[in-house]
C-alpha cells in the first residue's frame, strides 16, 4: 500500500469515531452514474455513420409489406428485460399490412412461425421471401392475441434508410457499439439493423486485450446472433462475475471468434473529512490534501503538483512545455 492511502486508512477508524465522515459533511447528494471512462478512446471517423445511400440505392430490395416496426419495450422498466415481439410502428395505407388489418401499436409476436424480438428480424423476413409470399402472422392488440395472413408484394422502391444507433458499455467492457449500416450489414449476410460495429475502446477494456479492434462487427455473442447492438449490451450486463463471453467476429472478409473476459469498475476513495482539522478529495486524476484549516494544502494532477504552507508561501512543479532532448 503506497504512504498516502496507508495515511488515509489510518484516518478512517478516527474519522469513523468523531462522526465526522463526509456522508454527514459532505458537499451534496451522491452521484447515481459512473463517470465516464477517462481512456475511452472513439475515432473521430467512426464518429459519423458511412455516407452510403448511393450504394444502398443499388441494393436488391426484397419484398414490401408496408409495415414498420420498432422496438416493443416502451418502458425504462422493460428496456432492462430481453423484448418479446415487435412493435408496429406505421402501415402503409392500401399496402399488405393493412390489407391484412394491422394496425399502429399491435405486438407482432411471430411471423411464418418465426419468433419476433427486435426489428431487424421482421427485415429479414422482408428481404428472404419472394413477392407473393404468405406470412401467417400472430400479434397481440390491447391484451388479445389474434391471427392474421399478409401476402408480401413486389418492393419498387428501396426501404427507407434506418438511422444507426449508437450505445455505449462502460461498466464490464468499456466499449462503444453502433449498429452498421444496411450495406454493411448485407455485405456480412446480415439483415438491417443486426449486428454491432465496434466503434469505441477504452485503453483499458478487456475486449482490447482478448483482440478485439476498431471497426470489427460483432455478429454473436456466446452463439446467440446478435440481432441488434442492445443485445450485446444486455449479454454483458447479465452475466455473472468473472464470465468470459465468445465473441464471433467480422473484420473484414476474415471470421474470428473471441474470447472475451469482463472486469469491473475500479473503486477508489473520493473524499475524506475531519472538520477543522484535515479533509481529503480525489477526482478524474486529481487530489488535494489540507490540514489544520488550510494551514497546509497540498494539490496534484498528472501534469502538475503545488504545496501551500500558512495560505501565503507557495511553491508548486509540473510538466514543462516541451519534451527532453534525446541523443540519436
Amino acid at each position: 500500500m503506497i504512504p498516502r492511502l496507508r495515511f488515509l486508512a489510518a484516518l478512517a477508524p478516527l474519522c469513523l469515531a468523531l462522526g465526522a465522515c463526509s456522508s454527514l459533511f459532505g458537499s451534496g447528494e451522491l452521484p447515481r452514474q459512473s463517470p465516464a471512462l477517462a481512456g475511452m478512446e472513439e475515432p473521430l471517423a467512426l464518429q459519423t455513420e458511412p455516407q452510403d445511400e448511393e450504394a444502398r440505392e443499388k441494393l436488391p430490395p426484397g419484398s414490401f409489406s408496408g409495415v414498420y416496426v420498432g422496438d416493443a419495450r416502451a418502458s425504462l422498466d422493460a428496456l432492462l428485460e430481453a423484448p418479446e415481439g415487435v412493435r408496429v410502428e406505421r402501415v402503409v395505407e392500401n399496402s399488405p399490412g393493412d390489407m391484412a388489418g394491422l394496425e399502429e401499436g399491435d405486438l407482432l409476436l411471430s411471423a411464418a412461425g418465426t419468433a419476433l424480438h427486435w426489428p431487424s428480424e421482421w427485415r429479414a423476413l422482408e428481404l428472404a421471401s419472394a413477392p407473393g409470399t404468405e406470412l401467417e402472422l400472430v400479434y397481440d392488440r390491447a391484451g388479445a392475441e389474434r391471427r392474421a395472413q399478409l401476402k408480401l408484394a413486389l418492393r419498387v422502391h428501396p426501404a427507407e434508410r434506418e438511422p444507426v444507433v449508437r450505445l455505449r458499455e462502460e461498466l464490464r467492457a468499456g466499449v462503444v457499439l453502433r449498429s452498421p449500416t444496411e450495406v454493411e450489414a448485407r455485405a456480412l449476410g446480415l439483415a438491417p439493423g443486426a449486428g454491432a460495429e465496434v466503434v469505441g475502446l477504452s485503453s483499458d477494456s478487456p475486449w482490447r486485450g482478448a483482440g478485439l479492434r476498431f471497426e470489427d462487427v460483432i455478429l454473436a455473442v456466446d452463439g446467440v446472433p446478435v440481432a441488434h447492438p442492445q443485445q450485446v449490451l444486455d449479454l454483458v450486463r447479465g452475466a455473472e462475475a468473472d464470465a468470459r463471453l465468445k465473441l464471433s467476429v467480422a473484420r473484414g472478409a476474415e471470421r474470428l471468434e473471441l474470447d472475451a473476459p469482463l472486469t469491473e469498475r475500479e473503486h477508489e476513495m473520493r473524499e475524506i473529512s475531519i472538520p477543522l482539522l484535515f479533509s481529503y478529495e480525489s477526482a478524474r486524476g486529481a487530489s488535494e490534501t489540507s490540514f489544520i484549516l488550510g494551514l497546509v494544502r497540498v494539490r496534484h494532477t498528472a501534469a502538475a503538483w503545488d504545496w501551500r504552507l500558512l495560505w501565503f508561501i507557495s511553491f508548486g512543479g509540473g510538466d514543462a512545455d516541451k519534451l527532453d532532448k534525446v541523443r540519436y
